[in-house]
């Protein structure tokens, strides 16, 4: 059975995501950490592919994604820095779209709470002002997470994943 994915706002600079998986916390988390396999579903809506997914998972590591888009080419990319790894419950990390080097930086929490066998995700992000955790809702993120998070599902916790 699909789930959906809650969006909620917590304060004037935050936005969070949650959403269960049928899946253990240690593949779910392998599923955010692992090259290979965030370039299989993290990809927004259809049309989009993602070339480069470089990710060195150590607190002060950096991580670089790039989108492009099937139809006309074009790219957009985040950055950041592992502030805090705790493996396979509890991630933290900015986050800085490559375009909008003025909207500082976001922090970026993802927890993962296992309860028989399935997965609580939580993904709170945390913007400098409430004008940028604004503009960043309006770019139709949630969306493109809860597209990217179906794919997930649909594509990698129905099969082991190794």
């Amino acid at each position: 059975m699909p789930h959906t994915l809650d969006v909620t706002l917590p304060s004037d600079r935050e936005i969070r995501v949650t959403r269960t998986f049928d899946a253990p916390r240690a593949v779910v988390f392998a599923c955010h950490t692992e090259p290979d396999l965030v370039r299989r579903w993290l990809l927004g809506p259809p049309g989009w592919s993602m070339p480069v997914c470089d990710i060195d998972l150590r607190e002060g590591g950096q991580y670089r994604y790039v989108w492009r888009s099937d139809a006309d080419g074009s790219e957009f990319g985040f950055r950041g820095e592992f502030r805090e790894i705790v493996a396979p419950e509890r991630v933290v990390h900015t986050e800085r779209p490559d375009a909008a080097a003025n909207m500082g930086d976001a922090l970026c929490t993802l927890t993962l709470v296992e309860r028989d066998g399935r997965t609580t995700l939580t993904q709170t992000m945390r913007f400098d002002t409430p004008a940028i955790r604004d503009q960043a809702l309006q770019t139709g993120m949630t969306d493109g997470m809860g597209a990217s998070y179906d794919r997930l599902e649909r594509e990698l916790l129905q099969q082991p994943v190794g």
